[in-house]
């Protein structure tokens, strides 16, 4: 798997490359496309790791532990949070507790700030995800805008949380990924990559109808 990000996104005294991370399939996969009884689902419970200490890099390959492992860094954030998914996927974010650490993080102090950046927001509107919701609600410090449908945009889905934490998932239509919450350098380049892609993305008609 390629963890690179674009030459320009390093810093002068950071290597242009990291070590790859070996992704190893599970072997057995399921396709997700969970219908909407996911959001009445009993809380999740946050994975039981620091963020910005723990340094072992935890894989996941069930949709349970992807959303505890989220959960985990969603409560945990002090500042920034940023989510790049390809439809704002249900199984993972269409959830009580997510929804509540979003609200606990974006009410925690003005200048927190939640970011999403979607590919195709059409389920995401058609079923009332939460997280758009929220937006609407709490729409000075959380923003969701749609990749604009020139950008190459890479095949992957991935949490940021603050300078610390990163939830990969390198086949956005699987479950299974990696966590880390202490990689600063793995976080700086795709904190670049998001900001790259957020620079040219456009705000979707059907979202700008709900905030009005």
């Amino acid at each position: 798997m390629n963890e690179n990000a674009p030459p320009d996104a390093t810093e002068s005294n950071e290597p242009a490359e990291l070590p790859a991370i070996e992704f190893q399939s599970p072997g057995r996969f399921a396709v997700l496309n969970p219908d909407s009884a996911l959001a009445h689902n009993p809380l999740t419970e946050p994975a039981p790791f620091i963020l910005g200490e723990h340094l072992a890099l935890e894989r996941f390959n069930h949709p349970e532990m992807a959303r505890a492992h989220a959960l985990a860094m969603l409560q945990q954030a002090q500042r920034s949070l940023c989510i790049y998914s390809t439809d704002l996927e249900p199984w993972l974010y269409h959830h009580s507790s997510i929804q509540e650490a979003c609200t606990r993080f974006l009410l925690a102090s003005p200048k927190n700030r939640l970011r999403i950046l979607v590919k195709d927001l059409t389920r995401a509107v058609k079923q009332g995800h939460r997280l758009l919701g929220l937006s609407h609600r709490l729409s000075s410090n959380l923003h969701i805008r749609k990749l604009h449908p020139d950008y190459p945009a890479e095949e992957v889905a991935f949490l940021l949380a603050d300078d610390h934490g990163l939830l990969l998932r390198p086949a956005p239509e699987q479950c299974a990924g990696y966590a880390l919450y202490q990689d600063p350098a793995r976080v700086r380049l795709r904190q670049a990559q998001f900001d790259q892609a957020w620079q040219t993305s456009i705000t979707d008609p059907d979202i700008r109808s709900l905030l009005l």
